[in-house]
């Protein structure tokens, strides 16, 4: 059986925590340039190019993309062949700790949401955790900003709003959000499951690179459709107008009962930042 130190994943934690923070991946930096070429306005054009240059200038000068660092979300993946060092839970957190401390990360995190101190380290983190086979750990941050998460919307819909009402919640979404959830948008999308797995589904769905379609016909196309009649919306850049107003649509799935069909949509900024490290 594999052992991982507590000392590792903290230091591993730490440092994804201010990578996702201070550079975009690869697909999304791809995503923004070619917005800017196809943008059709002149002023959405200048916002792209403006975007671009602040991900230039936060990767050369080492400062966070966005003055909101986020909440610390994690997705854990634990091969059932892997032995923590003391609490995984406790290693994740004194990471997040240690890394927006050391990376001078603005601290966001309340302790209660109805008292508002701040915790000064932006503990506790959310952490979900799944069991998989293997002698891997798995560990994914995905810092949320809320002036998109804000934005989001969770309905319950019936069966028999089908497709149909799965494409208007999204597109009643994004509209509401306007330029409150500061376009262009990457849309997490979760479909199934129940009340609390759908908005997981559709946090998750975020971290997928843009790059990489749905492996099910059917919901590859739903998600060019929905993107297609985003653009249509006409937000453009910063909520400025323009062709360019999401940059992708994520939507993940799971089953569901015979009497739902839950849907999240988890609305997300350019600054789509996820870091991935495997112990």
């Amino acid at each position: 059986m594999k052992e991982i130190k507590y000392s590792d994943i903290v230091d591993s934690v730490s440092s994804i925590c201010i990578d996702a923070n201070l550079y975009l991946s690869k697909d999304m930096e791809c995503k923004i340039e070619a917005a800017e070429e196809s943008e059709k306005s002149n002023l959405g054009r200048m916002v792209l190019g403006q975007l671009r240059q602040n991900l230039e200038i936060a990767g050369e000068d080492k400062i966070p993309i966005c003055q909101d660092t986020g909440m610390a979300v994690f997705f854990v993946e634990l091969g059932q062949e892997v032995h923590i060092e003391g609490s995984l839970t406790g290693a994740i957190n004194d990471g997040v700790r240690k890394g927006y401390t050391e990376g001078f990360l603005r601290k966001s995190v309340v302790g209660d949401p109805l008292l508002r101190v701040n915790t000064k380290d932006n503990t506790p983190a959310i952490i979900h955790y799944d069991i998989v086979p293997g002698d891997n750990l798995k560990i994914t941050v995905a810092p949320k900003g809320f002036g998109s998460e804000n934005m989001s919307r969770l309905v319950m819909l019936k069966p028999a709003d089908g497709v149909d009402g799965v494409k208007k919640v999204v597109l009643d979404t994004v509209a509401a959000a306007g330029p409150n959830a500061c376009p262009p948008f990457v849309v997490g999308v979760g479909i199934g499951g129940d009340f609390e797995l759908v908005a997981k589904l559709a946090k998750k769905a975020l971290t997928r690179n843009t790059e990489e379609r749905s492996q099910l016909p059917h919901i590859r196309e739903l998600e060019d459709e929905l993107l297609g009649s985003i653009n249509a919306l006409g937000i453009g850049p910063a909520g400025l107008g323009g062709s360019n107003t999401a940059l992708a649509v994520n939507i993940e799935t799971y089953p569901t009962h015979i009497a739902g069909l839950p849907v999240a949509v988890n609305m997300c900024c350019h600054v789509n930042r996820h870091k991935t490290v495997v112990l």
